[in-house]
């Protein structure tokens, strides 16, 4: 009996000295944190998707107090309103940013790009990908099976059943870049919403010759250039046989859309075009002869 209240003692003893040696020790390293960071937190939203290129909400709280200003960091979930907090706890003006969503740039639906085979594996972008050139003979295209619906967190992204692609929700996209992420294909890209949530883009990624693009999809980009002699902006430019629309540079004319002979651009909450009046035919000359004839 005396032996084990001994061992308890030694034991006890020893914890003791344990826990005052981690305490001088915690005091003598401590690292003094910036309380503001918890402040800059508790005004993100939460969602650590990070879209704003650091590995959570933390961490992008962290590199604004660290930061002697705001430019090039920003909250792709909370957008403006969300910094513009972030700058009044740390004093800093908040960098405008313009808004911006996921679009993409394949309109390979099942009708303009039939199957060639069937896949039996398992369902993801990504190993398919990794297999072969997938369903169809496009080997730029959607692969369909819906790798960046799961990677949104938002509930941004479906799969629409009778085109096989998928359809973006403007409303509940955050521009957190998951999606752009998770494609292996490269077809899903972030970009600016525009004036009025307007959009001017290809919606086509393929860099095989037009020949071979169009045979694999009929709403393949051919790379013929008519886009880029007809755009007055120099917003246009046709790399690897297919057109890219700066949306700097573009002034949502529209007169590219008009001149692509496969549809292959799109734009994106324009109002619909006024139908072209028709032509009215001179009638003079025939009510002329008529009006001779009678009088003869």
């Amino acid at each position: 009996m005396k032996l084990i209240l001994i061992s308890l003692l030694v034991l006890g003893l020893t914890g003791l000295v344990a826990a005052v040696l981690l305490y001088l020790i915690a005091r003598k390293f401590r690292v003094e944190e910036d309380p503001r960071i918890d402040q800059v937190q508790e005004v993100l939203p939460g969602a650590n998707c990070g879209g704003c290129g650091f590995a959570g909400c933390r961490a992008l709280a962290e590199a604004c107090v660290k930061a002697d200003t705001l430019d090039g960091l920003l909250c792709p979930v909370g957008g403006a309103p969300t910094m513009e907090k972030v700058g009044a706890i740390l004093g800093l003006a908040a960098a405008a940013a313009d808004p911006k969503v996921a679009v993409v740039r394949c309109n390979g639906t099942c009708e303009a790009r039939p199957r060639t085979s069937e896949y039996d594996g398992v369902k993801s972008c990504r190993i398919q990908h990794n297999l072969y050139v997938g369903e169809t003979a496009c080997p730029f295209g959607c692969l369909g099976c819906g790798d960046c619906v799961a990677a949104c967190q938002f509930g941004a992204l479906s799969m629409d059943p009778v085109t096989g692609l998928p359809v973006v929700d403007e409303e509940k996209c955050t521009a957190c870049g998951k999606c752009v992420k998770a494609c292996p294909r490269g077809i899903i890209e972030l970009r600016k919403k525009g004036p009025k949530n307007r959009r001017v883009f290809v919606q086509c990624v393929n860099k095989d010759k037009g020949a071979i693009a169009r045979k694999a999809c009929m709403n393949a980009c051919i790379g013929c250039g008519k886009c880029m002699k007809e755009c007055n902006f120099e917003a246009i430019t046709v790399e690897n046989n297919v057109a890219y629309i700066d949306p700097e540079k573009c002034r949502l004319c529209r007169k590219c859309e008009s001149v692509c002979p496969t549809g292959a651009i799109h734009a994106v909450n324009f109002p619909p075009r006024k139908p072209a009046e028709p032509a009215q035919t001179e009638n003079k000359p025939a009510e002329a002869v008529q009006t001779k004839e009678a009088q003869a």
